[in-house]
């Protein structure tokens, strides 16, 4: 319950800011044509020079803050500083205070050159961002002055329809990842040393999973002589992402399409079942009765400490980083990643994690920039062949060597000296493990998802479907408005009753009350703006 109060308190905070955004500017379409002409203005310099420097805003990720105090730290920044001439001086807003930062920074106008962020989740989208004068369009200018990234479009006709506003506007040098091996990293994983002591197979369908959990709570395969073992840690932030049981439905605890259809899972029929299905497991005990209170801390000590038996979790954070945090005391500990679960035996799941190429993160070039060009001919240096290997490996010699043409990290970020984890070292030198303006290269995940089980894992998560996952939709600015008052309400109450739901508190005949207060709440309106959001990427 305190979580909730908290981010309804956050919400309400930043509703409020986005409203002052709303209320400092109003310059209209009007604004927006300016930032297409002066694209169109600059396109027509023909070659430009590197900028002198930049002033760039962007998150400092947690990785890299632990051993720098900016990306300036970066080598592959350093390098480029080297080939460019352009020093940058790197703004970060504080960690986990970002998009309020972002909007506070906005509403006062004081821009830098560069904004990397999430534009996907920007208050009326980027288009409403040109129309205010926030940032510009870049279709010419990235025509004109940026070959590399141009030749990734050209090859990749579906970058450049993720890419491209419903208006038509290109505003982003974005993250791109490179692979459809990149695209799926979580889901569910278990204690395959547990299940091999039980003499069990792991489950695959609902059924298979509640035999399963049952034995893991009376067997004791953590041998301990108690009947301490949490079978399922549930974790319903997790399942928002790799829709863990939720899936075999066939629906997600959002929104999804069928055949072009947007549907809100949480007022199906077959979001009953689940609730039924997780209910009635909570009460025999084989989920963790704590797990509506359980944050990342007690998570990781619950799996370090052998009481959990399955639980969601990511490819390196969690599979990889438990399974050398527990093999240190027990070698005999083994992890797998579980398919993707279905509800009859031998289906194709209908439903995993799989992320979009592009998810909405990128680099935009601000109308105070007064050099657009010559930072467009910038960004787009990470595009090239040299930039590619810059910012996926670093420095050559140092962080990779080239192994029968195969860029090879060296043990400086596999094995690192001062004990620094992979993802640690691999942000001492380049970009790769989180994002940026690059296109991310799957000879990155292939080493670092260095144990065997990773890799499994990720094959095993691969599975399935997935045609019915949203792409990156962008909403109006009037829809954006009307979504966000509707679905803060939504999110609000989904949250609190699923739990209760889950834990018993509120027996499940009040299902279609639940329905009933979602649909007064507007669901059905927040549903139509989706579906006019999705149409329109559609027809793109």
């Amino acid at each position: 319950m305190g979580t909730i109060r908290k981010r309804a308190a956050k919400m309400a905070i930043l509703v409020l800011i986005v409203a002052m955004i709303a209320g400092c500017s109003g310059k209209g379409s009007g604004a927006e044509e300016q930032g297409g002409e002066q694209g169109k203005e600059v396109a027509s310099g023909g070659e430009v020079g590197y900028p002198e420097k930049l002033t760039y805003w962007v998150t400092l990720n947690a990785n890299a803050s632990a051993t720098m105090q900016d990306m300036n730290g970066i080598a592959a920044y350093q390098e480029l500083e080297k080939t460019t001439g352009t020093k940058i001086s790197f703004q970060h807003p504080p960690a986990g205070q970002e998009a309020d930062a972002f909007n506070i920074m906005v509403s006062s106008g004081n821009l830098p050159d560069v904004i990397e962020y999430g534009w996907a989740n920007v208050s009326g989208g980027p288009d409403k961002a040109i129309s205010d004068g926030t940032i510009i369009r870049l279709n010419e200018l990235i025509e004109e002055h940026a070959p590399n990234l141009t030749k990734v479009l050209n090859d990749n006709p579906e970058y450049r329809k993720l890419i491209t506003t419903d208006d038509g506007n290109i505003y982003v040098f974005p993250f791109l990842r490179g692979d459809e091996y990149l695209l799926t990293f979580n889901g569910l994983i278990f204690r395959q040393d547990w299940l091999d002591q039980l003499k069990l197979e792991v489950p695959e369908t609902i059924d298979e999973w509640y035999e399963v959990l049952k034995a893991i709570k009376t067997g004791d395969p953590n041998g301990n002589g108690k009947a301490d073992e949490i079978p399922l840690l549930l974790d319903l932030d997790m399942t928002g992402i790799n829709h863990a049981f939720v899936g075999a439905w066939g629906i997600t605890t959002g929104f999804y399409q069928v055949d072009g259809q947007v549907k809100y899972g949480p007022i199906q029929p077959e979001f009953k079942s689940y609730l039924e299905t997780m209910s009635k497991w909570y009460a025999e005990g084989l989920i963790d009765q704590d797990f509506a209170a359980t944050d990342a801390t007690l998570k990781d000590a619950k799996v370090t400490n052998s009481q959990v038996g399955a639980f969601s979790g990511y490819m390196g954070s969690s599979l990889g980083r438990y399974t050398e945090l527990m093999k240190a005391s027990n070698p005999d500990v083994k992890l797998t990643g579980a398919p993707n679960v279905v509800l009859k035996k031998g289906d194709m799941p209908i439903l995993g994690q799989k992320d979009s190429a592009y998810n909405g993160f990128g680099a935009a070039i601000t109308k105070a920039n007064k050099n657009p060009a010559e930072t467009v001919k910038w960004l787009d240096y990470k595009y090239g062949e040299e930039g590619h290997m810059l910012f996926n490996f670093g420095v050559e010699g140092v962080s990779y060597e080239m192994k029968d043409g195969y860029p090879t990290y060296t043990e400086e970020v596999m094995k690192n000296p001062d004990g620094l984890s992979i993802t640690q070292a691999l942000a001492k030198y380049n970009l790769a493990s989180y994002s940026g303006p690059f296109v991310q290269d799957r000879r990155y995940i292939e080493q670092y998802s260095a144990l065997p089980e990773q890799k499994a894992a990720i094959e095993t998560w691969m599975k399935a479907d997935n045609s019915r996952l949203m792409p990156v939709i962008s909403p109006t600015a009037e829809e954006s408005t009307q979504y966000a008052s509707i679905m803060n309400d939504v999110n609000t109450y989904y949250e609190e009753m699923v739990n209760k739901f889950i834990m018993g508190v509120e027996p499940i005949s009040g299902f279609d009350k639940f329905v009933e207060t979602i649909q007064g709440m507007g669901i059905e309106e927040a549903v139509k703006i989706q579906q006019a959001a999705l149409d329109r990427f559609n027809s793109r």
